[in-house]
C-alpha cells in the first residue's frame, strides 16, 4: 500500500466517524444548552435534569437513525473490502 492510499483511507474514514457522529454530537449540544438556559432561568439546580432529556435525546436519535449509519458503515466497508485488491499490488 502507497503512502497516498493510506491517507485517501484514513481521510474518508474519518469523514465517515464525523459524519455518524455529529448527528447526536449536536443533538445532545443543543439539548444541553436548552437545559442549561432553562436552569439559569429557574435556578433550578438539580443534577439529573441535565442529564435525563439529554439521554433521552439522543437514544431515540440513534433509534431513528439507525439504519442510515448501519448503511453507511456497510457502504464504507464494502467499498474498502473492493479497494483491497488494489492496496496490496
Amino acid at each position: 500500500m502507497n503512502p497516498e492510499t493510506a491517507v485517501e483511507l484514513i481521510k474518508s474514514l474519518i469523514l465517515n466517524a464525523v459524519t455518524l457522529a455529529s448527528p447526536i454530537l449536536m443533538t445532545a449540544l443543543v439539548i444541553g444548552l436548552g437545559v442549561s438556559v432553562f436552569q439559569a432561568v429557574t435556578s433550578i439546580q438539580e443534577q439529573t435534569l441535565s442529564f435525563v432529556p439529554k439521554a433521552l435525546a439522543v437514544l431515540s436519535l440513534i433509534v431513528v437513525m439507525l439504519p442510515w449509519m448501519v448503511r453507511t458503515m456497510i457502504e464504507f466497508t464494502r467499498s474498502v473490502i473492493e479497494q483491497m485488491p488494489q492496496m496490496v499490488g
